[in-house]
C-alpha cells in the first residue's frame, strides 16, 4: 500500500477566495509540496505556520518545463510508494489543478498504474478571473493556448482567446511572432498580470508588435485577444477561404459561379498551372503569390461543387493529401532510412505500390508504362513515357546513342519532305525525331520542357530586342528585311553574352 496524494489549487492569486476545504486538507496533511513558492497565497500559508517543500529549484536545474513536470511527477510517485499506509501527502498548485498543470495530468496516469489513490481538490482558476476581469462570456466561443507551444494553425479570430503561461519576455516575443501571422501588427491585445490579486493587478491594452517590449512578465501573466469576426482578420484563415467560395457558388452568390461545372473550368485549371509556372521560370515571388491564390480557387471549386451533392469536401481532399504524404514518407514519419533524395524516392516509389496492393491492384500485373496521365503535353508524356521504360531496361546505352538516333531521325524527316510525302506522314517522321530528342534530355540530365520552355524565353527576349531596335529606326518587324532582323539578331545574342 501507499501514502493517500491529493492535489489542490491554491486559486488565482486572492488569498481570501482560498476554500475552508483546501486549508484543512493543508493543515493536515503529513507533508505539503508546492510546485512553486512564487504565489500570492503563499503568505497566507507562512501565516498559518505550514511547512513545505518546493519545486522551485527544478526550474533553474533542468532545460525544458516538459522535464520539470515529468521530474515532479517521479518524485511524488516515489514518495507516495515509500511513505507509511494513511500518510497525507498535498501538492499544491496554482490556479485550478486541471488548468495547465502537465504534471497533475502525469500524476493521473501514473498513480492509477501503481495503485496510489489520488484526490484532486479544485481552486479557483485564473480563467474564473480572467472572465471576469476582461469581462467576456466564454459561450461565445473561447479557447485556451499555452504560450509555450503555441502555434499559428490554432488560431481561430472568431473565437475569444486566452494565452497562458506568458513567464516572460521570451515566450512574450513568441506569442508576438505567432499572432502577427494572421493578425495585423497594430491589433489590440490585453495583456493582464496577477489578475484578482489586490495590489498586483495589472491590465494593458497594447498594439500587437508592442507585447514583447512590455514589463513586468511572470507566473500570473497572460495575454488576451478579443474575438474578431471581420473579415480583415480571418481573411487570412483557410476557413474563410472556404466559406467565400461556398458562399459564390450559393443560390445568393454569383451567377457565373454557379453555372461552372467540372468539364467548363478545365480548361482555366489547365491555364492557372502554366501562369504559375511562369512566375516560377521569372522568379517572380509578388506575382508567384496571387497565381498560386488563383490555382488554389480553382482547387477550392472543383471540392466545393463535390460538397455540393455530398461525395467529398475540400477537407476530406486535406486529408486524403495528409495521409499520402504520411504514408509515403517512412523514412520522416516511420522507421526507414533515407540517405539521399534517390533513396527517399525509393521509398516514395515502394509506398506507392504498396497502396495499390492494399486497393487490390497488382502493380507487378500492371504495364510498365501505366500511371502516365493521359492528358500531359505531349513532350512531357514522351519523358515520363522513356524513364519508366527506362526502368525495365529498355533503353539506349548512352547520349552519344542517342544522339545517333536523333540524326538518324532528321534524316528520315528531311527524305519524308524531299520526297513530298502527305503531311500526315511528314508530322509521324516529325514526332519520331523530337521523341528521340527527348531521349537526349534524359541522358543529360535535363528537362525537355524546361528545355524548351527557356529556348521560348530566349527567343522572346531576342525577337523583343529586334522589335525595339527597330522602332528606334522609326520602323517594325514587318517594314524589315531578314537580312536586317537577323543582324539584329545577332546583336541581342551578343547582348546575352554580355550580362
Amino acid at each position: 500500500m501507499s501514502a493517500n496524494l491529493t492535489v489542490v489549487g491554491l486559486g488565482s492569486g486572492n488569498p481570501d477566495r482560498l476554500t475552508l476545504g483546501i486549508i484543512k486538507k493543508l493543515k493536515s496533511a503529513t507533508a505539503v509540496y508546492l510546485r512553486t513558492d512564487k504565489h500570492p497565497v503563499v503568505g497566507l500559508l507562512a501565516e498559518m505556520e505550514l511547512k513545505w517543500h518546493t519545486f522551485d529549484a527544478l526550474y533553474e536545474s533542468l532545460d525544458s518545463f516538459p522535464e520539470v513536470y515529468a521530474a515532479i511527477t517521479n518524485r511524488l510517485v516515489d514518495e507516495a510508494l515509500k511513505a507509511p499506509e494513511g500518510t497525507e501527502i498535498v501538492y499544491a498548485v496554482p490556479g485550478h489543478p486541471m488548468v495547465a498543470e502537465s504534471a497533475v495530468s502525469q500524476l493521473r496516469s501514473r498513480c492509477a498504474e501503481v495503485g496510489i489513490n489520488l484526490d484532486i481538490l479544485g481552486g479557483e482558476s485564473f480563467l474564473d478571473e480572467a472572465f471576469v476581469r476582461l469581462g467576456f462570456d466564454p459561450i461565445e466561443g473561447f479557447q485556451l493556448l499555452d504560450a509555450s507551444g503555441i502555434r499559428s494553425h490554432q488560431l481561430q479570430p472568431e473565437l475569444h482567446t486566452l494565452i497562458g503561461q506568458v513567464y516572460d519576455s521570451f515566450t512574450a516575443s513568441e506569442t508576438k511572432l505567432c499572432l502577427m501571422e494572421l493578425y495585423p501588427p497594430e491589433y489590440e491585445v490585453v495583456v493582464g498580470h496577477a489578475l484578482g490579486v489586490e495590489g498586483e493587478e495589472k491590465i494593458e491594452r497594447v498594439p500587437l508588435y508592442e507585447l514583447d517590449r512590455l514589463e513586468g512578465y511572470g507566473n500570473l501573466s497572460l495575454v488576451y485577444v478579443p474575438a474578431n469576426a471581420s473579415g480583415d482578420v480571418r481573411g487570412r484563415t483557410f476557413a474563410r477561404l472556404h466559406e467565400i467560395v461556398g458562399i459564390l457558388r450559393s443560390p445568393e452568390g454569383c451567377p457565373w459561379d454557379r453555372e461552372q461545372t467540372h468539364d467548363s473550368l478545365r480548361k482555366n485549371l489547365i491555364e492557372e498551372t502554366y501562369e504559375v509556372l511562369e512566375t516560377i521560370d521569372e522568379d517572380d515571388p509578388d506575382h508567384m503569390k496571387e497565381e498560386l491564390g488563383d490555382l488554389l480557387l480553382q482547387i477550392m471549386l472543383h471540392s466545393q461543387m463535390e460538397e455540393e451533392i455530398g461525395t467529398f469536401n475540400v477537407f476530406d481532399v486535406i486529408e486524403t493529401l495528409n495521409d499520402k504524404l504520411i504514408f509515403r514518407h517512412p523514412h520522416v514519419f516511420g522507421d526507414k532510412d533515407a540517405r539521399d533524395a534517390e533513396a527517399a524516392l525509393q521509398n516514395w516509389e515502394g509506398m506507392k505500390a504498396e497502396e495499390k496492393r492494399r486497393k487490390g491492384i497488382q502493380p507487378e500485373a500492371e504495364s510498365a508504362l501505366s500511371g502516365v496521365p493521359r492528358d500531359l503535353p505531349a513532350l512531357m508524356k514522351a519523358y515520363k513515357l522513356q524513364k519508366k521504360a527506362s526502368k525495365v531496361g529498355f533503353d539506349w546505352g548512352n547520349a552519344a546513342d542517342c544522339l545517333v538516333k536523333v540524326r538518324e531521325e532528321v534524316e528520315e524527316l528531311s527524305q519524308a519532305v524531299e520526297a513530298g510525302l502527305p503531311a500526315e506522314e511528314q508530322m509521324l517522321e516529325l514526332g519520331d525525331l523530337l521523341f528521340a530528342a527527348t531521349n537526349v534530355a534524359r541522358f543529360i540530365g535535363a528537362d525537355p520542357e524546361e528545355a524548351l520552355t527557356r529556348t521560348n524565353r530566349k527567343f522572346v527576349s531576342r525577337f523583343q530586342y529586334i522589335e525595339r531596335r527597330l522602332a528606334e529606326r522609326g520602323s517594325r518587324p514587318g517594314d524589315s528585311t531578314l537580312e536586317q532582323m537577323e543582324e539584329l539578331w545577332q546583336e541581342a545574342k551578343a547582348e546575352e553574352r554580355k550580362g
